[in-house]
């Protein structure tokens, strides 16, 4: 584990260490970035030492179409990392939720035969609030270190990555992602690039893309924004 004070994006860092060459296993954690993103480019900006912003290079042997589990299973590791503190679900297809507030993302991409998958968790309440979002002390009264709190997704992460190598451990995987998807069961809208989506969330697929289930039948989407509907916005 590497750690540096300030950063542009840990991602980015990461990912230019794969490029070189750095095996799997580096994990990097910053106390800020400067230019941290979220989905679609979307700019991502947390209060020095007020989050767990950190990046796993993994490299499972996985096909172009399987490599967002690699993301999964960052992600089932944060959930269970947090658990210890309270109930933590998953929103499809990279956020980590309490209630209906959000806790943490993630993002990866995808650096040759490998993925480099960023982790953002809010850890403390920053001085200036969080709209729409919440903190692991916001939501739990708990102060924890992001050090320990980086151990124990470390600990949670390491029995995952080894279910990736095989056909078997990837089923266990997708049927603990769907036991953590609040998505799943509930009516959604999916913002995609061109167009949207609107339906009854259903299951994930073998890829992890979400089956929605509209008026014209069954939906696999890949990619979108999703916003889980109340009962008056369905």
């Amino acid at each position: 584990m590497e750690r540096v004070s300030s950063v542009g994006s840990t991602n980015d860092l990461v990912a230019a260490r794969a490029r070189a060459g750095e095996p799997e296993g580096l994990v990097v954690v910053a106390d800020f970035q400067e230019a941290g993103r979220g989905r679609r480019d979307r700019t991502w900006v947390a209060p020095p030492g007020s989050a767990l912003l950190s990046s796993y290079l993994l490299s499972p042997p996985l096909s172009v179409e399987e490599r967002h589990w690699a993301l999964v299973a960052v992600a089932l590791s944060a959930r269970a990392a947090l658990n210890s503190y309270g109930a933590v679900d998953l929103k499809w297809p990279n956020d980590l939720l309490v209630g209906e507030k959000k806790l943490g993302g993630l993002l990866a991409q995808v650096v040759e035969e490998s993925v480099v998958v960023g982790l953002g968790l809010n850890v403390r309440r920053p001085d200036s609030g969080l709209v729409g979002a919440t903190s692991v002390e916001e939501s739990w009264g708990v102060v924890v270190s992001r050090d320990e709190l980086l151990e124990n997704v470390l600990d949670e992460l390491g029995p995952r990555r080894e279910l990736l190598n095989s056909v078997a451990g990837r089923d266990a995987v997708r049927e603990e992602y769907r036991g953590a998807l609040a998505t799943l069961g509930r009516r959604v809208r999916c913002q995609l690039d061109v167009g949207v989506v609107t339906g009854l969330a259903r299951d994930v697929d073998e890829r992890g893309c979400l089956l929605v289930e509209g008026d014209e039948g069954m939906r696999t989407v890949a990619a979108a924004d999703v916003v889980h509907l109340r009962g008056e916005e369905s």
